[in-house]
């Protein structure tokens, strides 16, 4: 089996309302680039990228003259085509990869009949829990709107009727932090007997995450996922909060990974598909984390239903 051909394809999804975070507004959107990866053998396989656009699909195009001719299976080979570390030194490609490398995942389990999870060493669990991801958001017509505790705290009712949530994640650091502290303990009121993840971006300072951190330290913490930002800023919140820390935004690669276990600087790795640079990666990721007996989550960064699946086959092949 040969890849012939890759054809990218950008997509919009709408959102209900805008959803707000301490960087700005998701408007109404998420951009996501689609790659189709055909073979010889008539087979397709699918891939997905956060962001896209132009500049994606014209990356896109640009690889397929290395990639034409490439077995998919040979997955390692494929890493190496596309993330040689000094090829692509200035140019990073983890993405890239990561969308070609969930197609190629596809066309083998295609191709031998098995699904990505028993390719990645076969599954330890058939069920992968999720959490509820509230946001603030504007209003859009009848939708949206939320900005006081018990608005955020309906919306989190409504999720969990909907969708069956029992773990509740809020993303802060639109408003000041009380206000984040009133809107996080009226979830915790609500939902006594449910854990919850606070998310403000990194957008406090040290001093203020540590504030933050120990008015909620009593509550029922899956972890505190950056309060602040840098892996030095996480230690020393880490040092004074009595929760465990969590991040996806400085710890993101291998290099940073060992920083992080050495340095004793954050408690949970949440493991992103496309950040770290494909399914393979966040196994290997995860694996390292063991060894450690460091925690593992996954990371959402408003994905399509491509990278969705290969969140759940991440979920449901890793022990940690």
């Amino acid at each position: 089996m040969r890849i012939v051909d890759i054809v990218p394809t950008t997509v919009t999804v709408p959102l209900e309302a805008p959803i707000r975070h301490s960087n700005g507004v998701h408007w109404g959107r998420f951009v996501r680039t689609v790659v189709e990866v055909r073979t010889d053998e008539g087979l397709s396989g699918w891939g997905e990228m956060g962001g896209g656009g132009e500049s994606a699909e014209a990356a896109f195009r640009g690889l397929k003259q290395y990639l034409v001719g490439h077995d998919p299976i040979q997955l390692e080979a494929l890493r190496w085509k596309i993330c040689n570390p000094t090829a692509s030194l200035y140019n990073n490609r983890t993405q890239l990869h990561a969308a070609v490398e969930f197609a190629c995942l596809d066309l083998a389990g295609k191709k031998l009949g098995v699904s990505a999870g028993d390719l990645l060493g076969g599954r330890l669990r058939d069920r992968i829990p999720f959490a509820a991801y509230l946001f603030f958001r504007y209003p859009n017509g009848e939708v949206g709107g939320e900005e006081t505790p018990d608005e955020v705290v309906r919306l989190a009712r409504e999720l969990r009727t909907r969708y069956g949530f029992r773990s509740h994640k809020m993303k802060c650091g639109v408003f000041p932090p009380d206000h984040d502290i009133e809107v996080y303990q009226a979830l915790a009121a609500a939902f006594p007997n449910e854990p919850l993840r606070l998310d403000p971006n990194g957008a406090w300072s040290v001093e203020e995450a540590i504030r933050v951190g120990r008015a909620i330290e009593h509550l029922r913490n899956d972890y505190f996922e950056d309060p602040t930002y840098g892996l030095e800023g996480m230690r020393r919140v880490r040092r004074f909060v009595r929760i465990p820390t969590a991040t996806n935004t400085v710890v993101v690669d291998f290099e940073q990974l060992a920083s992080c276990i050495r340095t004793e600087a954050v408690d949970v790795i949440l493991l992103d598909t496309t950040f770290w640079g494909g399914l393979r990666q966040c196994v290997k990721a995860a694996a390292v984390c063991e060894t450690f007996q460091w925690g593992v989550g996954v990371h959402s960064s408003g994905e399509l239903g491509i990278q969705l699946a290969t969140m759940l086959h991440l979920g449901s092949v890793i022990p940690n």
